[in-house]
């Protein structure tokens, strides 16, 4: 039978978790010191007057090759639960875990050949 009192714990943990950012947020812009001026809207280098253009564009090849490390670093520890309980799991699992390889291998063969993998 599906019992609502089960689940106090949980609604009560939801709440305080939505409260308390919430409240700090609150909280930070009440107690904040509002100070306008031509110091407060200058970009601040080390104390030293900033030279040129803040705005730099960055190649997307950084953001590429970031990309490719995390989703395959990421989906790497998929892996570990597989590899942890393969005795338990049988045969299936592991041709599973082969495809998902297979998978993650056609995406990096991808990637380098798209050139997400060089970094100059």
């Amino acid at each position: 039978m599906f019992l609502l009192y089960e689940y106090d714990i949980f609604w009560a943990f939801l709440i305080i978790s939505s409260l308390i950012p919430i409240l700090a947020f609150l909280i930070s812009g009440v107690l904040a010191p509002i100070s306008k001026g031509p110091k407060k809207l200058s970009s601040y280098e080390s104390g030293i007057e900033p030279m040129g253009d803040a705005w730099l564009q960055f190649r997307i090849r950084y953001y590429m090759f970031a990309l490719v490390f995390v989703v395959f670093d990421v989906e790497m520890v998929f892996l570990y639960p597989w590899a942890m309980s393969f005795d338990v799991l049988g045969v299936s699992v592991f041709i599973e875990a082969f495809i998902f390889v297979l998978i993650l291998i056609v995406g990096l063969v991808y990637a380098w050949r798209k050139g997400a993998l060089e970094w100059s």
